[in-house]
């Protein structure tokens, strides 16, 4: 049958299960190394240090137009209509079947909403248990804060910053979550999708990082969390296609070519 599904003649919207087991080593092993370099390494604040003016005691991005307003605040306005405007397609064809969709892409419309909704509320939930400040809070950058590294103890009588992980950078990751548009047919064109939403994010990490509102590290941990939540949502797809009908999950294309 071409991999076609019984109800609809479209595959559902997939990945191999040898993709997702690589792709699971490739999480802990980035998920360590982040470990590792957060634990043992001065990247953060190196990288800090250069966005800072030791002359003036301030991030001269700070406050920048492009940083303050454009980055900022006008980027992830588009964005966060964008994700809206998903999540209430996703609640109108569940509830309305509106728009008209098949089963595959009914499918795809549902995961694409729940990444855009669950990378930012993941980013925030995290952010909430968080103690570390953001670098313009320290005392090492002007402000009054000591600097933690990753798993430290906050301090007895200070109060938590709550500014792990970077949350303006979910504001774009969640478009990562696109790729199951692109699965299992054209999984190349996915991959560049899933990347494309990263880069994203990370751009969007990257200026906040030269204002002085995060580190290096917090943009990186919000790209993992965003990858950790698509992978999951793939592998909860192909254990629920399983569940529902294994004669369907033998239908499943076997190959990662375009």
């Amino acid at each position: 049958m071409n991999a076609m599904s019984l109800r609809t003649g479209r595959p559902l919207p997939l990945a191999p299960a040898g993709v997702l087991r690589k792709a699971a080593v490739a999480l802990l092993a980035i998920a360590l190394a982040l470990m590792l370099l957060a634990l043992f390494t001065d990247v953060d604040l190196a990288l800090a240090d250069r966005s800072f003016d030791a002359a003036t005691r301030r991030f001269p991005w700070r406050n920048h137009w492009f940083s303050e307003d454009f980055m900022h605040r006008w980027i992830k306005l588009p964005l966060a209509v964008l994700g809206s405007l998903l999540v209430l397609a996703a609640v109108s064809e569940s509830l309305l079947a509106r728009p008209r969709l098949d089963r595959a892409d009914r499918w795809r419309l549902r995961a694409s909403a729940a990444i855009a909704l669950l990378v930012p509320l993941a980013i925030a939930l995290a952010k909430r248990q968080s103690a570390s400040h953001c670098p313009w809070s320290l005392d090492r950058y002007g402000g009054h804060e000591p600097y933690l590294r990753l798993f430290d103890a906050l301090p007895a009588g200070l109060h938590a910053g709550g500014c792990f992980p970077a949350g303006h950078a979910g504001s774009a990751l969640w478009l990562a979550g696109l790729c199951v548009w692109w699965l299992p047919h054209r999984p190349r064109a996915a991959a560049a999708v899933f990347a494309a939403g990263l880069t994203a994010g990370f751009a969007l990490g990257w200026v906040q990082q030269m204002r002085g509102a995060h580190f290096l590290s917090h943009t990186l941990w919000s790209m993992w969390i965003t990858a950790a939540l698509v992978w999951s949502l793939l592998a909860g797809l192909v254990l629920l296609q399983r569940a529902r009908s294994p004669v369907l999950s033998t239908l499943a294309p076997k190959t990662t070519r375009a």
